[in-house]
Order: structure tokens, then C-alpha cells, then sequence
């Protein structure tokens, strides 16, 4: 158990009562990865509306929640090969960070990444139910309750261009 020194002003106990209560927050972090091809275009996959019948038969781009113990890349490598059976073919680059669940005694962080793979995917879990391969503009076309709320909002501020 951490000890806390608690100031006589009110801005030290608030923040002292704020480091105090993340102790007893579970912090959950996921990484995603939009994938381009060769040819320019680019991997969505979509939910199962079985296995996320909270969310549906959205399209999303690849990954998942983070095992501990595990780097981050190494996750999202596991992530492309369990998902698409599919290794990366450079370094993926980071373009952005969002809080996805924001609740007493939860905090979700999505870590987006935009990288390059080759060859076709196969859908290798139960999570998906199809894939398919879009230009950004057939992306951005898309009816937006098709698309995963989170990756919409990155589409949205144009960090994919």
C-alpha cells in the first residue's frame, strides 16, 4: 500500500484523493491497426453480430485488448495473425490514442496504428465474420452505423489522409 502526503490546500487533497482511487481502477488497453495492401487499398473486417450482439455487424479495422507481460507491437501482431492470419510487412505507425470507456472503476485506451500487409486475409476466429478490402474513399462512403463508432471518429478527423 502507497502513502500519500495530503497538503493543507484543497488542489493537493484533490489530486491526493484522485492518485488514491486510481489504485482501485482496472485499466484495460486495446490496440487496433488499419492495414493497407499494395494496390493502395485498405482491411476492414466485420464483427460477428452473434458474438457482439451489444454492438453488431459493424466494420472495424484489426486487434484487440492487450495481454500484460507483452509489448505492445507484440500484441499487435498477435492480434493480425489471430484475426486475418497475416504478418506485418513494416513498423506500424502510431496516429493516435482515444478513451473508449470511461467508468467507476474501468478506463479503456485504444491504441491506433495504420501499417502495410500483404496477401490475403482469412478470418481465423469466431469475433468476425467477413473481411474485405476498401479504398479510403469507399471507406468514407460507407453508412456510418456500418462502421465502428471509434474508428468513424478517426476517419472523421481525417488522421487516415
Amino acid at each position: 500500500m502507497g502513502f500519500v502526503r495530503v497538503g493543507l490546500s484543497g488542489r493537493a487533497f484533490c489530486l491526493s484523493v484522485f492518485l488514491l482511487d486510481l489504485h482501485h481502477m482496472e485499466l484495460q488497453v486495446g490496440v487496433k491497426v488499419l492495414l493497407k495492401n499494395p494496390e493502395g487499398k485498405y482491411l476492414l473486417i466485420r464483427r460477428s453480430s452473434e458474438k457482439y450482439p451489444e454492438v453488431g455487424a459493424k466494420w472495424d479495422i484489426v486487434g484487440g485488448r492487450i495481454d500484460p507481460g507483452s509489448t505492445l507491437l507484440e500484441n499487435l501482431k498477435r492480434e493480425i495473425s489471430e484475426e486475418v492470419n497475416l504478418d506485418l510487412q513494416d513498423e506500424p505507425r502510431l496516429i493516435a490514442a482515444q478513451d473508449i470507456l470511461r467508468v467507476a472503476g474501468r478506463h479503456v485506451v485504444r491504441l491506433t496504428y495504420v501499417s502495410s500487409i500483404k496477401g490475403e486475409p482469412r478470418i481465423t476466429d469466431s469475433d468476425h465474420s467477413e473481411w474485405k478490402w476498401f479504398t479510403l474513399q469507399e471507406i468514407k462512403n460507407l453508412n456510418e452505423k456500418d462502421l465502428d463508432s471509434f474508428f468513424k471518429e478517426l476517419l472523421d478527423k481525417g488522421l487516415f489522409d
